[in-house]
């Protein structure tokens, strides 16, 4: 059983104070007395953790011990319990012992619910910020505004950071049991490591005009040319890689259909039992096509926490 209630980075405990952004008085006095973490944009976005065993401790510092200067503005994440507001800077990460570089892929899952809010937040609105240095209405170069939360350009045009919508979908038979199967795909872009192939979830952007329920019906059809019902929806999640809404949803399947894949979308695909799934995720060796070891999502991922709540039987 996982015991998992809520998708790994959808969780956070910080107070955003959005009526904060467009205040410069408090924000230059915030940032004299505030926690900063320190994201590396040249370096996948990698921050510093501390502690091995789980879970380990997000590292932040204050604003006067940054060890170069931030190649960004200080971007407002909001304010702590304890009343000390947290920014969050593209900066070179400071060299402090017993401290290690992390990306949010591999740490995401063990972090506490204070630092994933927090590292998700920081990520997204750093990767945003990358990505938009121009005007998409009129090209001009803009600039950081709202204390991270907006660009403008010279002649005032605002934008502010958006998330693209996706659905991913666990697709099951309904079968209780250990002889239940979910429909799993390898997709055709993912790099193949010798003797190992990952299987995930079905996923896709929802289109413009389009429900996520419907982007569900489409995106399925389109990959494995299946037909699927009973779609429910099972939660959301951030996923700055660079910066999607994850909106996942477990649907049932005839596993009597054919399996007709898009080559271009998907290399792969079939149904796995809850026996399989199981055995592989307590580490055991489960054999795929071409004799490859089955390798199943990344712990940060929506996707694996679509796999537990089916085979806990939450569907």
């Amino acid at each position: 059983m996982s015991g998992e209630t809520a998708p790994p980075l959808a969780r956070a405990t910080l107070n955003r104070a959005a009526h904060r952004r467009t205040d410069p008085d408090w924000l230059a006095e915030a940032w004299e007395r505030a926690r900063v973490l320190v994201l590396d944009s040249a370096d996948d976005g990698r921050a510093l953790v501390r502690g091995e065993a789980a879970p380990p401790e997000l590292v932040l510092i204050g604003s006067g011990e940054l060890p170069a200067v931030p190649r960004s503005v200080p971007m407002f994440l909001g304010v702590e319990p304890d009343g000390v507001p947290v920014f969050a800077v593209d900066s070179p990460l400071p060299e402090l012992p017993d401290t290690r570089r992390a990306n949010l892929r591999e740490v995401g899952h063990l972090l506490v619910d204070r630092d994933a809010g927090l590292f998700t937040t920081a990520l997204a609105l750093l990767n945003w910020h990358v990505r938009h240095g121009y005007s998409s209405v009129t090209g001009h170069r803009t600039q950081v505004d709202e204390a991270g939360w907006s660009r403008i350009d010279p002649g005032g045009e605002r934008v502010w950071p958006h998330t693209d919508p996706a659905m991913i979908v666990l697709i099951h038979d309904g079968v209780d049991g250990p002889d239940g199967r979910c429909l799993l795909g390898n997709n055709a872009t993912w790099a193949r490591s010798p003797g190992q192939r990952r299987y995930s979830c079905l996923a896709g952007y929802v289109e413009p005009g389009e429900s996520a329920e419907a982007a569900v019906l489409r995106e399925v059809r389109e990959e494995v040319g299946v037909g699927v019902g009973e779609i429910r929806y099972a939660g959301s999640q951030s996923w700055p890689f660079p910066g999607s809404l994850m909106l996942g949803f477990l649907a049932r399947a005839d596993a009597d259909q054919p399996i007709r894949v898009d080559p271009a979308e998907i290399a792969h695909a079939r149904w796995f039992t809850r026996r399989e799934i199981g055995a592989a995720l307590a580490g055991e060796p489960v054999t795929v096509d071409g004799g490859d070891r089955l390798v199943l999502p990344p712990p940060s991922s929506i996707a694996l926490f679509l796999v537990h709540r089916w085979l806990d039987g939450h569907c």
